[in-house]
Parts: structure tokens; C-alpha cells; sequence
């Protein structure tokens, strides 16, 4: 069961950006960890984080997913945000990103996003790579004020 596409079914429609559904073990239930996004780029507030909770709740008791116990937790991403997208990488531009790309680490600040590639200053060398290829890039680094 795909849990990441479940609630984005529910969530999508409210407005809502589904960064990552992570399950863990949690003592002798489960955790699960959904981390959201607002598609307005406003900051996610408490209220959301609320209705993402009680809307994807629901869902998960309506499909069922674990034979016992589980725990949902909602957050923000905050400053260990993923980035996905085109415009993930575009919002955060001039950051300090860390990403793996063909099972390199690297670390380093955003300087341009397109369609198709991003280029980032890793060691004072700007360099390239197809969105596609960057694996695991999360934010090193938050802004001073909210993008």
C-alpha cells in the first residue's frame, strides 16, 4: 500500500503538498511521520498541520494499513526540508542544499534550478546535474524569513 499516495489523494485537494511519509517501529506499534508543505508557500501553521492530521488520520483508519497500533506525527519539513521539484529548488535558491548524486555526497549553496537541471557551488566550483540525477536533496541550511 502506497501510504505516500493516499495522502496525497486527501491532502492535494486542501491545498497541501506531501513531502514524505516515513514508517517506523515505535516500541510495539508503528510511527508514522508525514511531513507537509502549503502550495501557496505560506507558512504551514498550526491549524494546518491540525487538518492534515484529522483528514489523513481518517484515511489511514478507513484503509487500515498495520495489524496493530500505529501513531501519526504531522510537521512541517523545516530545515531539513526535501526538495523534489523545479520550483523546490527555485524557492530555496542561494541556500546550502546537501544531495547525493550517483552515490556521491555532496554539500553545497544553490545557485540556478530549470526544468531539467540544478547548479550548485560545491567546494567554490559551480557545477550541474539533471534534477533527475540529484537523489536525497534536503535543505543544510533555513532562511531567515519564510519562502
Amino acid at each position: 500500500m502506497d501510504l505516500t499516495r493516499a495522502a496525497a489523494e486527501v491532502l492535494t485537494p486542501l491545498g497541501y503538498e506531501v513531502l514524505e511519509v516515513t514508517v517506523s517501529a515505535s516500541g510495539r506499534s508503528k510511527r508514522v511521520l508525514l511531513r507537509i508543505d502549503r502550495f501557496d508557500e505560506a507558512a504551514v501553521t498550526i491549524e494546518d498541520v491540525a487538518r492534515a492530521a484529522e483528514v489523513y488520520g481518517l484515511e489511514l483508519d478507513r484503509l487500515d494499513p498495520f495489524p496493530g497500533a500505529y501513531r501519526l506525527e504531522v510537521e512541517s519539513p523545516g530545515a531539513q526540508r526535501p526538495l523534489f521539484t523545479t520550483r523546490h529548488y527555485q524557492r530555496f535558491n542561494d541556500l546550502l542544499i546537501k544531495f547525493n548524486v550517483a552515490g556521491e555526497s555532496y554539500k553545497g549553496r544553490l545557485v540556478a534550478a530549470d526544468e531539467a537541471t540544478v547548479t550548485v557551488t560545491v567546494n567554490d566550483a559551480e557545477r550541474t546535474f539533471g534534477i533527475d540525477e540529484v537523489q536525497h536533496a534536503r535543505l543544510a541550511e533555513w532562511p531567515d524569513t519564510p519562502r
